[in-house]
């Protein structure tokens, strides 16, 4: 049933709805009702790198590796897991480059598997370590990108063997509840596109537990074509949500609704017809009923905003581009739509940063709570420019409390936490300089995950591609 903009007004009302204020560092409350803010008397005058200043909310300053490779708190230690271009697949050929979104999953006898996305894109010579052509695991053989699947044994062992080849920009997925991977892809050419054979811009399936369940690979092509960020489903109702990275005109959210009847599970997915189900766009609207055309409106924690879904005239998007079918009164955007982690019994969603190609405030990244018994967003994180961090990408909720952010920014990349109480503080910083000593250049942190388990943090250095295994003293954190 649509909540309207009446209905909306008057709960929001009710409920006493309020922000707070927020500077240049994010807020978080985790609780998909709560509100959060900074709170000067504790984070003024702290410096999370040298801690220095006040208590550092995190695990305290980051110490340089000798290894040039990546800087961690006292205590913290990390061990490569795959490395492009010097380990091998079970196949002999190099790990491939560009490491991306990553899940793990519970294998047996102790082993831990994750899904690893590289976002390789257009033609395989581009690439000096493309995702190989595993025999019955390709989709479109000009394509460079895909994913493997890599096996951490209990004893330090590890293997690493395709999932699927053959796609191209395959960025942030997500992790099914059944135990399968989503990989999306970034990238939208037709065939006889960039050297492209086949059409991209789809949803892929991926079991790392049968590698038989991947042969012949098939788009999930109800879930729409386009440039795909990720992905998550709602264990309760079923429904998939859809981040879109692109831009002229900015991004959609969308959700994916299934046909009656439809149940989740393995190698259903590959089982829909094209038109299955319906996708549908987000359109928001403030406790007043006013419309909101971008997420950039909001620039204080707590914002909640009212969604109704529209749906998308032709998901394939044949002739006009699917966030172009719309027109600008229709549906609400935002700037770069990236990571999403379902927790809470929502979606947290996170959009990088907004600057001049949004019609609202510039921020350095936002992170978003749907809450899809209420159908509401509510601004969770908010970074304002000039801050320590900035553009938010890959996500996860953290077993210990709070949220743990792949940082895809300017300068320096770090992961960072946020707590619950609403301070942020860094966790790791990418040392491995890609560019030169007069100019330096630091790749992006993807793919942060934690184990099955919980007591290790898994996360990418992008170039060259790099997967970390991140152990040492976790604790869990008060509630605030």
């Amino acid at each position: 049933m649509t909540i309207t903009r009446r209905d909306f007004a008057r709960r929001s009302a009710l409920t006493g709805a309020s922000v707070a204020l927020v500077g240049s560092v994010g807020a978080l409350a985790t609780a998909p009702g709560a509100l959060a803010a900074d709170d000067p008397a504790e984070s003024e005058g702290f410096d999370g790198e040298t801690g220095k200043g006040r208590r550092d909310p995190g695990y305290g300053p980051l110490v340089p590796d000798p290894e040039g490779i990546v800087a961690l708190p006292a205590g913290f230690s990390y061990r490569i897991i795959t490395h492009s271009g010097v380990t091998r697949l079970e196949s002999g050929e190099y790990t491939p480059s560009n490491h991306d979104g990553t899940a793990t999953f519970e294998g047996p006898r102790g082993v831990t598997l994750l899904v690893n996305n590289h976002e390789l894109k257009g033609v395989r010579s581009k690439w000096k370590h493309p995702v190989p052509l595993a025999e019955g695991l390709v989709y479109d053989p000009a394509a460079s990108g895909g994913c493997t699947v890599v096996e951490v044994h209990r004893g330090g062992e590890v293997a690493e063997w395709v999932g699927i080849a053959g796609t191209s920009t395959n960025c942030a997925g997500g992790r099914t509840d059944w135990g399968t991977w989503l990989t999306c892809e970034e990238n939208s050419d037709r065939a006889g596109e960039n050297g492209m054979t086949k059409d991209h811009g789809y949803v892929f399936e991926v079991d790392p537990y049968d590698r038989r369940a991947n042969v012949d690979p098939r788009p999930v092509k109800a879930f729409g074509r386009f440039d795909h960020e990720a992905v998550v489903i709602d264990p309760k109702r079923g429904h998939a949500y859809l981040t879109e990275d692109d831009s002229a005109p900015n991004g959609l959210l969308f959700r994916w609704v299934p046909p009656h009847g439809f149940k989740h599970g393995r190698g259903q997915l590959r089982k829909l017809a094209d038109d299955a189900g319906a996708l549908q766009a987000t359109r928001c609207y403030d406790s007043g009923g006013r419309f909101v055309d971008d997420l950039s409106r909001a620039t204080r924690i707590g914002t909640v905003y009212g969604v109704d879904w529209i749906d998308v005239p032709d998901r394939d998007g044949r002739t006009v581009p699917v966030r172009e079918q719309f027109d600008d009164g229709d549906i609400t955007r935002a700037r770069k739509l990236e990571g999403m982690w379902w927790a809470d019994g929502g979606a947290y969603i996170v959009s990088s940063y907004a600057r001049d190609e949004s019609p609202g405030e510039p921020h350095d990244g936002q992170v978003w709570f749907y809450d899809p018994k209420r159908r509401t967003l509510t601004l969770k994180v908010l970074l304002g420019t000039g801050g320590q961090f900035d553009g938010p990408d890959n996500i996860t909720v953290s077993p210990y409390g709070g949220l743990v952010v792949a940082e895809d920014g300017d300068g320096g990349q770090h992961l960072f936490g946020a707590t619950e109480s609403g301070r942020t503080y860094p966790i790791a910083r990418n040392e491995l300089n890609v560019g030169s000593e007069a100019e330096p250049e630091f790749s992006e942190f993807a793919g942060v995950v934690f184990s099955p388990d919980g007591k290790t943090l898994y996360a990418s250095i992008q170039n060259p591609g790099i997967l970390l295994a991140i152990t040492g003293p976790w604790r869990r954190r008060r509630p605030h």
